[in-house]
């Protein structure tokens, strides 16, 4: 298909974007690190965490010893991408990772890919994680917490490793809403991000005690049950749908052999109602989940393949609803989302790309007067394995 002139903000001159599997993709100058880059602790409770926003606009106080540091090293990453922009990119509020063209925007987990890792750009995680922290099933969070509290104490606290973990959302979100002491070990191949998240992690959970970050920079495919060495509990958001049924079984071994369970929220599983409806609706959510589908990964199956995965390892698995509910409260997640939605469907079947330029222009009408509601459908995943002599 033919790639619409693009402006320099990102947005195409006539209407549409072509954005493979998320909104916006960007280029930018890598920030150097080597693989299995390992950041030191930082302690929580010594000063004020900045959020992405505030550190986007390099606003607000630096957290704990190693604040000046990491809020210099996001400092010169945003300098980089700044530049990059400067020199032409495309740079789009809200974008996704960066992909090879033609790819879909995802976060790359095989070990043949170059050295540098795309990057998620900080503004797109923000946009969605106030709608991530809405839709995660809450019902999940009993059950983790029995077994959580069944575990013998241990020194440094729980330590929970959360893996994609971008700027660390799914750490502030869950982090509170958990007692006792823990430790976050938190994964992602994009050093930039691993910055974000650990001067914006949590400081407390929910009982008051202290919360402790490391970041570790490593590829998720490549995770093995000593790397989980200790772990209590496993997290991830919106990675099982990015994945191959290989690596969820690798991951699902990790687990198995750490002994620990794992909290996988926010997969998609293929159903999106729009109202009001439009008759092209059905026909662009079908060529999107083929598009999620490509290159093995799994898209929409994620969920399925992950319970079998699971549960075949001895696992106790359930899983709950975690829809997004947006309407004019979320109205820039709900336009970058739709730009990303149609995108990668008209990437899919370019033979839609006229009547999906119709369908955007309509939608984002509809979006900007406040007339859309949209519920983007997701799963969470809770897998516990069962005790075994010997384990914890």
């Amino acid at each position: 298909m033919t790639t619409p002139e693009t402006t320099t903000n990102g947005a195409a001159r006539n209407g549409m974007v072509s954005i493979p599997g998320q909104p916006g993709p960007k280029d930018v100058e890598p920030v150097r690190g080597t693989e299995d880059e390992v950041e030191p602790v930082r302690e929580a409770g010594r000063g004020a965490a900045r959020t992405p926003d505030a550190m986007t606009r390099g606003e607000g106080a630096c957290a704990g010893e190693r604040g000046d540091e990491a809020a210099a090293a996001t400092d010169r990453a945003r300098d980089s991408a700044g530049g990059a922009h400067a020199a032409g990119s495309a740079v789009v509020a809200g974008a996704g990772p960066v992909g090879r063209p033609g790819e879909r925007a995802t976060l790359r987990l095989r070990g043949d890919e170059p050295e540098e890792p795309p990057r998620y750009a900080p503004e797109w995680l923000r946009l969605r994680e106030a709608a991530d922290a809405d839709a995660r099933a809450q019902d999940l969070l009993e059950p983790l917490r029995i077994r959580l509290a069944d575990l013998p104490e241990r020194t440094g606290g729980l330590a929970v490793h959360d893996l994609g973990c971008g700027t660390g959302s799914m750490g502030r979100w869950l982090a509170p809403r958990l007692d006792g002491p823990q430790h976050w070990v938190l994964h992602d191949r994009d050093p930039y991000l691993l910055h974000f998240a650990a001067v914006a992690s949590p400081r407390s959970a929910a009982d008051g005690s202290g919360v402790t970050v490391e970041t570790r920079r490593g590829d998720v495919a490549r995770l093995t049950p000593d790397a989980l060495a200790g772990a209590a509990l496993v997290t991830a958001s919106a990675l099982l749908d990015v994945l191959t049924r290989e690596q969820v079984d690798t991951l699902a071994d990790a687990c198995a052999g750490a002994g620990c369970p794992a909290l996988l929220t926010l997969s998609v599983v293929g159903r999106v109602e729009l109202t009001p409806a439009d008759p092209l609706d059905a026909e662009i959510a079908e060529a999107f989940n083929a598009h999620q589908r490509r290159a093995g990964l799994l898209g929409p199956d994620a969920v399925t393949v992950a319970r079998e995965a699971f549960g075949e390892r001895g696992a106790a698995v359930r899983v709950q609803p975690s829809p997004w509910r947006l309407g004019p409260q979320q109205m820039a997640l709900t336009e970058q989302w739709l730009r990303g939605w149609v995108g990668a469907a008209v990437e899919q079947r370019p033979e839609l790309r006229d009547g999906a330029e119709r369908y955007l222009r309509d939608r984002l009408a509809a979006c900007a007067a406040g007339e859309l509601r949209v519920v983007v459908h997701h799963s969470d995943l809770l897998a516990v394995p069962r005790p075994t002599d010997g384990a914890s």
